[in-house]
């Protein structure tokens, strides 16, 4: 069994696409094509189905899935165990991100790799946590930055980085900003743009709500916190933002009593061979302080 072909195989069935798939391995879409009618020659089988611009796999494509997965991984895991047999921290790192660590916590970390160790080419995949949570346990990335998930199960494990404090905040004109301390069921009452319901964050902050017996009223959704922050910036909504992107722009509302965070860190699965690049970027993450200067401990 051919490992393009596999490799092939693989980006049609996360793609969707031929067409996709081949933009991914920097290929022509024919000779895409080309790998899997060899796969499905040698196979005896079909392993997609293809209606028009559709393609879907067969039950012989989502037999192979797992197993394809498991054999990319194998080979992964004995080239990175042998690579770090000489000791030298080089070769690429699949690096994975959510946007907001990438914009306002790991730029000065990646400044100091990327200086320490120039033999390393950094991979870096800016994406949603949960995705990024996804890319690790299928062996797509080594290892993942992100907002951790209130409860990590192995495979995976999660090591806490940062402590992300959280505010609920508003535009200066919104009626919120403007009635000196509010509750949480003040909060409630007005429209509010919230993280997507698949995220961690969206699931720490309805929490709260529900511990009160209250349902916030959500207005509109986006999982990008710049975007957010322009919303409640110009009195539409609402929100809760992480300290670190709170500026003139918005105000904190009074809550008294409330006291929200998320854990920022790292994620890596735990029955694969970490590369030396790996280890030497997590021990860096590692001494990293928790809170940022000007931030509660």
């Amino acid at each position: 069994m051919d490992l393009a072909a596999l490799q092939a195989f693989l980006a049609i069935a996360e793609t969707g696409s031929f067409s996709l798939a081949a933009e991914r391995l920097h290929l022509t879409q024919p000779a895409v094509s080309k790998r899997i009618a060899v796969l499905e020659l040698q196979l005896d089988v079909r392993l997609f189905d293809r209606l028009g611009r559709e393609v879907g796999l067969t039950e012989a494509g989502r037999a192979l899935l797992p197993r394809a997965y498991q054999i990319i991984n194998v080979l992964d895991d004995t080239r990175r165990a042998l690579s770090n047999l000489n000791g030298e921290i080089s070769g690429r790192l699949t690096l994975a991100t959510s946007h907001h660590i990438g914009l306002h916590r790991l730029p000065p970390l990646l400044r100091a790799f990327t200086r320490h160790y120039p033999l390393v080419s950094l991979d870096i995949r800016f994406l949603d946590s949960e995705v990024a949570y996804e890319e690790v346990l299928h062996g797509r990335a080594e290892l993942a930055v992100i907002t951790l998930a209130p409860e990590t199960r192995l495979p995976v494990r999660a090591v806490p980085v940062w402590n992300d404090p959280l505010d609920f905040v508003a535009a200066s004109e919104h009626p919120l900003a403007s009635n000196g301390t509010v509750s949480l069921a003040d909060v409630a009452r007005h429209p509010a743009v919230f993280p997507g319901s698949n995220t961690f964050t969206h699931h720490i902050v309805h929490k709260l709500f529900e511990s009160q017996g209250l349902t916030p009223n959500i207005a509109m959704s986006t999982n990008y916190m710049e975007t957010i922050k322009m919303m409640v910036s110009i009195g539409l909504a609402w929100s809760v933002l992480p300290l670190t992107m709170l500026d003139r722009q918005v105000v904190r509302l009074p809550l008294p009593g409330i006291q929200l965070s998320r854990q920022l860190g790292y994620i890596v699965h735990t029955e694969r061979t970490l590369s030396n690049a790996a280890k030497a970027f997590m021990l860096l993450l590692d001494t990293q302080p928790k809170s940022l200067p000007g931030e509660p401990r």
